[in-house]
């Protein structure tokens, strides 16, 4: 569940407005009978989670009392997670959503907010509630019960309105003299300055005008450590990520960036450093390749079983070739599981969490970027384009020969736009060429891979007869996007060598 919502700081002589006007056509404000509410926050010593603007809490009288919230990105938005459970013992599966910030350190309370609060419900005419407003008193207690502060906000939720009805709202409160700031949770604002510093995991800043090579190496490893442990939550959960991409493809192209990375900047970091972490990621995206080849071979199968209407396909042949990638989705993510309940996952999550903070370089780390990177990249762009890349390639090439050059191409895609914002022009437009030229090769891999699996797939169930023809015409429907594939491959690597996009290479 994602919750949305804003807060705003208001004191004790406050009066809320009538929000009547806020109702469309018909609707009504309806008032709830108030409701005093008693949360007790879990976290680190150091309090991780709320420097990271997450929390896990019980709160009594709820129907499902624990609750863990994640923040996405976005200020006011965030992911939340409810279980059952006793008072004295957090839900496993909600410890483990946090995994990621707590990074295996023991979680205890340490604070209690009782909240007395008044609930007004904005309401359409068929009495569907589009927001809701809240007006909370909170006193913060200590462990005796003992009162150490008070404060009064206001929250306005999201429920099924659209972001204009939240604004207008929100415009009203403002009017009326309610002060909206920086989004504070209450816990963070209970616990005070502490929970307000930095979180371990440092974000990417952005880069200066003039860089230094180092500057773009810890930019880069910073936005794919981020990447990779915003998903982590999402893969548990089974969530979908940003764009309608899955949890799990975004999880694993973050350890493939970042191996990339770490392989195209080599001069540039410790090699004692790098390579254990480049390692770790290996067997973190290779654990997480057998759930997203289900995930890809699934959305294929349907896509390609119905490319032909005037050919329809047998249903219940199809239906049974899921069948058989779902078992294998499930075991992967299966797997997946345990990996990230495992000592050695706990042990990557908290090396990439310092490797974002500092990433070990060396000396030549400080020359201008715009100097030192061009060289690196040069590297595997003349791999791609070189005799075991692109010039050893032709049309009658067999598949996996175009799967090597496809992985050469990812590396210097990579390598690319990790320096484009720091060299050129031509930089940036080599990246966008490159990135039609993975497309191509990346259907090309996908048909070759389906087509492969189809047949496979039947040869494993002799005796089903509907399945074998089935099978055979999804493969040939496959292998013809192969052939297309390989057509339009020359003229999208004509694209991507034009001197206007590679002149900038050493």
């Amino acid at each position: 569940m994602v919750e949305e919502e804003q807060k705003y700081e208001v004191d004790d002589a406050y009066v809320l407005p009538d929000l009547t006007a806020t109702s469309p056509a018909g609707g009504r404000v309806r008032a709830l009978p108030p409701v005093t509410l008693v949360a007790r926050y879990l976290d680190t010593v150091d309090l991780r989670l709320a420097r990271a603007g997450a929390s896990l809490r019980h709160r009594r009288g709820d129907e499902l009392p624990w609750t863990v919230k994640l923040p996405t990105g976005t200020p006011g938005v965030r992911h939340e997670v409810s279980r059952p459970g006793p008072a004295g013992q957090p839900p496993p599966d909600l410890v483990e959503l946090v995994t990621v910030l707590h990074r295996g350190a023991p979680l205890a309370p340490v604070t209690v907010v009782r909240t007395l609060r008044h609930a007004y419900e904005v309401c359409d005419a068929s009495a569907t509630v589009l927001v809701e407003v809240v007006d909370d008193r909170v006193t913060v207690l200590d462990d005796a019960g003992a009162t150490t502060g008070t404060f009064r906000e206001l929250e306005v939720e999201l429920k099924a309105g659209d972001r204009k009805l939240l604004d207008r709202v929100g415009a009203v409160l403002r009017e009326a003299g309610a002060q909206g700031g920086a989004f504070t949770p209450k816990h963070v604002r209970a616990l005070g300055a502490t929970a307000q510093a930095d979180p371990d995991l440092v974000a990417p800043t952005g880069l200066t005008a003039e860089p230094s090579a180092g500057d773009v190496v810890t930019e880069a490893v910073r936005k794919e450590v981020r990447r990779l442990l915003a998903h982590d939550p999402l893969v548990r959960l089974r969530a979908p990520a940003a764009g309608g991409d899955t949890a799990v493809h975004q999880m694993r192209v973050a350890c493939r960036r970042l191996r990339s990375d770490l392989r195209t900047f080599k001069p540039l970091v410790r090699k004692t450093w790098a390579r254990p972490l480049r390692d770790e990621l290996r067997w973190l995206a290779g654990v997480l390749g057998a759930a997203r080849d289900a995930e890809v071979l699934r959305e294929r199968l349907r896509k390609t079983a119905t490319a032909d209407p005037l050919s329809p396909l047998d249903q219940g042949a199809v239906d049974r070739l899921d069948e058989v990638l779902a078992g294998r989705q499930r075991r992967a993510l299966t797997g997946i599981d345990e990996a990230l309940r495992s000592a050695r996952y706990l042990a990557l999550v908290d090396n990439l969490v310092l490797a974002a903070r500092a990433p070990r370089l060396t000396r030549r780390s400080a020359a201008p970027a715009a100097e030192a990177l061009p060289a690196l990249v040069a590297r595997p762009w003349r791999r791609l384009a070189g005799p075991d890349g692109v010039d050893g390639l032709d049309a009658q090439s067999p598949d996996d020969r175009w799967h090597a050059v496809r992985k050469e191409g990812k590396q210097a895609r990579y390598a690319v736009n990790a320096v484009a914002p720091t060299v050129s022009k031509g930089a940036r437009r080599l990246s966008r060429a490159l990135a039609d030229v993975q497309d191509v090769l990346g259907e090309h891999q996908d048909a070759a891979v389906a087509a492969d699996t189809w047949l496979e797939i039947a040869a494993e169930r002799p005796d089903d007869h509907e399945l074998a023809v089935t099978a055979g015409r999804l493969a040939e429907r496959e292998r013809q996007s192969v052939r297309r594939m390989r057509d339009l491959f020359p003229a999208a690597w004509h694209r991507a060598t034009r001197r206007r996009r590679t002149s900038w290479l050493p």
